[in-house]
């Protein structure tokens, strides 16, 4: 069994170009994948990864700052999937008014927390007049005012 096996690129399937573009078995090694993936070693290694994993997949550094920008954008905006439009603009409309309403609810909610706590303050400020006159008549001899 001694077999010698000449690989020839062409039957490898590691078809590669000359100019490092791209190769079939993976990855985009252009002159700017490479030195993007060495600074971003540099920098710190957990970047590195990302770019390297990123040219392992064919694509071109320049395409990672707009993606990472539209998956930022993804994250930072959240919007729930029920507020999504549907196609039927009744269902729609139905669920704008329902949206609005309870906007109207929560607001009369936090109105009424307000003046719950102004009624509260205002109560404990009659409960701390009234406690003052009371202590006040029980000793009217102790005035050091008039002393």
């Amino acid at each position: 069994m001694s077999s010698t096996h000449h690989s020839n690129p062409s039957q490898s399937g590691a078809n590669c170009s000359h100019r490092g573009s791209s190769c079939r078995w993976g990855g985009n090694w252009s002159a700017v994948n490479i030195g993007a993936i060495a600074l971003a070693f540099f920098i710190w290694v957990p970047i590195g990864f990302v770019v390297l994993l990123w040219a392992l997949a064919g694509r071109s550094i320049e395409e990672l700052p707009g993606w990472l920008r539209d998956k930022w954008r993804q994250v930072t905006t959240f919007r729930p999937k029920s507020r999504e439009e549907s196609d039927n603009a009744v269902f729609d409309e139905y669920q704008q008014t329902q949206y609005e309403r309870i906007r109207e609810i929560k607001e009369e909610i936090r109105r009424r927390a307000d003046a719950f706590r102004n009624f509260r303050q205002d109560a404990r400020r009659r409960r701390d007049q009234h406690e003052f006159d009371e202590f006040m008549s029980t000793n009217p001899g102790q005035n050091p005012v008039n002393e």
